[in-house]
């Protein structure tokens, strides 16, 4: 099992275009984030209403992946992404036109950017249906690398905030998306062995599925997290470490880097170890990462060094996890993807909002931040509940050529 035999089991126009995608949807999705401290200061923003702010996309994203799961298994995930993006789009120009000047009007713009969180529930079928079991994990891997858009939106939008101002930002952010779309409309390809349209009582079986639940479990710790720390910490490291709003976005984005930059690494690692033996591994770096940050040191490099290692751990989790799901869920990936991408999106909301209270009614984030590392005991103790079964069952060697 090789690089160049992986490239050649697919479809690299798809791959490439499914990447850009949910990239640059991500950069969009979290944009509330790095935007927040210049919008609460424009619109006079309490800071419960900034922490709300920030977590509405990820709730409204959450809340529209069951539905756009359906969808994708229905009409494809090609037709549906388009319909996306051309929502997105629409969402972005008339936010840009300088009319935004109250509270309901940012929360309206920041329900509608929710359509951007669901791209991965088509990315992940478009591409998953192009390649055969063994690259499973380094293919969805790659197509879920969308958290490195996160890092632009980090890296980028603050500073051009504090130059031009926020509502311009989202005017730049026409170019980006604009160009995605077009690629994504003459590259990208459904693929031929497209599963057949199931009914609405097949779906409800797979929501009672045990095994969905445990994904949507595993999902909402890995993805949820990356995604929550992505949108509050240039919050977090301009109100715990007193750092200016441009340099919290370069914190912020180193820290997403790692996340993003190594899912798919995940996913190879899962492909050569299998998805659980990898899901131990990381959980727990996960877990003692998050308690040394609740600790709070002193030092905001050794902080960002802690808070990188826990985002690495945290993407190349999420990359594990769909190693699995296409490997449970043969026929039912789309409606599968949709459920286990809504629950990423709520762990990444909730989670969210554990940190931001944590601040709010504490006036630190320590609190937070274990309850975070909880979770990932929570995590570590179901995977050890399940794995046996799994080896045994749909991970079995007679069933599938790829490691479980």
């Amino acid at each position: 099992m090789s690089f160049s035999d992986f490239v050649k089991s697919g479809h690299k126009p798809t791959l490439f275009s499914a990447f850009l995608y949910s990239d640059m949807s991500f950069m969009v999705w979290v944009l509330m984030g790095p935007l927040v401290i210049f919008i609460g200061q424009d619109l006079r923003l309490s800071i419960d209403q900034q922490y709300n702010l920030v977590a509405i996309p990820l709730l409204t994203g959450a809340l529209l992946r069951i539905p756009m799961g359906f969808l994708v298994d229905h009409f494809g995930p090609m037709r549906v992404g388009l319909l996306n993006q051309v929502v997105v789009l629409i969402a972005l120009f008339i936010a840009s036109q300088g009319e935004l000047t109250t509270v309901d009007g940012v929360y309206l713009l920041a329900i509608t950017l929710g359509v951007a969180g669901t791209s991965m529930a088509v990315a992940l079928p478009l591409t998953s249906r192009w390649y055969p079991d063994e690259y499973q994990g380094l293919a969805l891997g790659v197509a879920g690398a969308a958290s490195s858009g996160t890092v632009f939106a980090a890296l980028l939008a603050p500073g051009l905030a504090e130059t031009y101002g926020w509502q311009k930002v989202l005017e730049f952010a026409l170019i980006p998306t604009g160009i995605t779309f077009l690629v994504y409309l003459v590259f990208a390809k459904d693929s031929p062995r497209r599963p057949e349209r199931q009914k609405f009582s097949r779906y409800m079986k797979v929501i009672l599925d045990p095994d969905a639940w445990w994904f949507m479990l595993l999902y909402a710790m890995a993805f949820g997290g990356v995604v929550a720390l992505a949108s509050i910490l240039v919050l977090y490291f301009n109100q715990q470490y007193q750092l200016t709003a441009v340099t919290a976005g370069y914190y912020t984005a180193a820290c997403v880097l790692a996340g993003s930059a190594l899912r798919p690494v995940g996913g190879w690692l899962a492909d050569h170890w299998g998805g659980i033996r990898s899901m131990q591994v990381l959980y727990t770096v996960v877990l003692v990462t998050l308690v040394l940050v609740g600790l709070a040191p002193s030092s905001t490099f050794i902080t960002m060094a802690l808070l990188m290692a826990t985002m690495a751990a945290l993407g190349m989790s999420s990359g594990a996890v769909f190693q699995l799901v296409p490997l449970r869920f043969r026929k039912e990936v789309g409606a599968v993807t949709g459920l286990v991408g809504a629950a990423g999106g709520l762990g990444g909301f909730f989670l969210a909002q554990i940190l931001g209270k944590s601040k709010v009614l504490s006036g630190d984030f320590q609190t937070g931040f274990f309850i975070f590392a909880g979770l990932a005991i929570i995590c570590l103790l179901g995977i050890r509940r399940v794995k046996s079964r799994w080896r045994t069952t749909w991970g079995s060697g007679e069933v599938t050529s790829a490691r479980v």
